[in-house]
């Protein structure tokens, strides 16, 4: 927040009192003997960690000022003008959003101007209701719930999107692991159904005299056979359900049967 500057214009003590040394503050009003002081803040830029006070004052005659003894109607209305902008700006940087990190850059700034946004349009409220005469008070307040309402709704558009797009980041990385456990799970099945039958064909295959090469036949037969159904054996283990783990209950459950 900046630091408080003395304007040039006459405030009555009661005023001066109820101000700070250092800064403005927060935006609100203070009304005392006809003089209503009205501070509102800039729309804050990136993260908002800075408030641009822009303060007004409404004489009991009712002309008002700004920041001294500037007009005040026209800045008032440039002000929330800015805002207005703002969400503008904001609006076309969330439609061409392609990438959660565009959307992530949204919503950094976008917080904070949707606060502001929100506590400008209280303090019009409250100007409103301390001076119910002034007809710009009331269509600024009107433009003030346009303009906050508008931020709401943005700034939930904007979670919710990202929302959308982790989600749908986090299934389609879960598609592709569940592809991933499948194809593995299809390799160690061929694995086990060719692994007892290359184990025995590797036996047989080497240049040692195992007095098997004169066998008849139908032994090959028999012993392919055996490979085969040993790979199914050890197909069936692999593709056994892991059994659940039993979690043991606490000693007080056990008590109270």
């Amino acid at each position: 927040m900046a630091r408080r500057i003395d304007y040039d214009w006459e405030l009555p003590p009661e005023i001066q009192q109820r101000l700070g040394g250092t800064t403005y503050g927060a935006q609100r009003i203070i009304h005392e003997q006809g003089h209503l002081m009205v501070i509102l803040h800039e729309p804050p830029a990136g993260t908002g960690a800075e408030r641009k006070p822009s303060v007004f004052l409404r004489k009991p005659d009712g002309a008002w000022l700004h920041k001294g003894n500037n007009p005040g109607e026209r800045a008032l209305a440039k002000l929330l003008e800015s805002y207005r902008a703002a969400f503008s700006t904001f609006e076309i940087r969330h439609q061409s959003a392609e990438t959660s990190e565009d959307l992530f850059q949204i919503l950094g700034p976008l917080m904070p101007l949707t606060r502001a946004a929100r506590n400008m349009q209280d303090t019009l409220q409250a100007a409103r209701e301390a001076v119910k005469d002034d007809q710009m008070l009331v269509d600024l307040r009107d433009l003030a719930v346009e303009i906050s309402r508008g931020f709401e709704l943005l700034l939930a558009d904007t979670r919710m999107s990202l929302d959308y797009r982790l989600a749908h980041a986090a299934e389609a990385q879960a598609r592709s692991a569940m592809e991933m456990n499948r194809a593995q799970h299809k390799l160690n099945t061929i694995a086990a159904l060719t692994f007892p039958l290359m184990a025995i064909g590797a036996a047989f295959g080497m240049n040692l005299h195992s007095g098997a090469e004169n066998l008849p036949g139908w032994v090959y037969w028999v012993i392919f056979a055996a490979g085969i159904w040993l790979g199914v054996m050890l197909r069936g283990w692999v593709k056994a359900p892991v059994a659940p783990a039993v979690v043991p209950r606490p000693a007080s459950a056990l008590k109270k049967k």
